[in-house]
């Protein structure tokens, strides 16, 4: 799966208000990034690269195996293989919206 698939996926799970109510920015290094604003509405998925209130960095890998429930987060972050800056409880959030 690339970038563009899993910013579509991330575009139909977000639908018009995920109720996060801020911006969060998934940072995979070399595989790009994708941005998604849930502080208007309706929410809104993109690839640009702005500041946002939280950046989650992680592996793309990583990332779909936390999607597809073969990576725990809490295990994931505990390891370093996901690091959080900005505001953790909106991370915390996003464990509802990534089900």
């Amino acid at each position: 799966m690339d970038l563009a698939q899993v910013t579509e996926g991330m575009r139909q799970r977000v639908g018009e208000d995920a109720g996060i109510g801020a911006t969060i920015k998934f940072d995979f290094g070399d595989d790009g990034v994708i941005y998604l604003d849930g502080a208007s509405t309706p929410n809104s998925v993109s690839n640009e690269d702005k500041d946002a209130d939280c950046t989650i960095r992680i592996s793309l890998e990583n990332f779909l195996k936390l999607v597809e429930g073969d990576l725990n987060p809490t295990m994931a972050f505990m390891m370093g293989k996901l690091k959080v800056d900005g505001d953790m409880g909106l991370a915390m959030k996003l464990s509802k919206l990534m089900g």
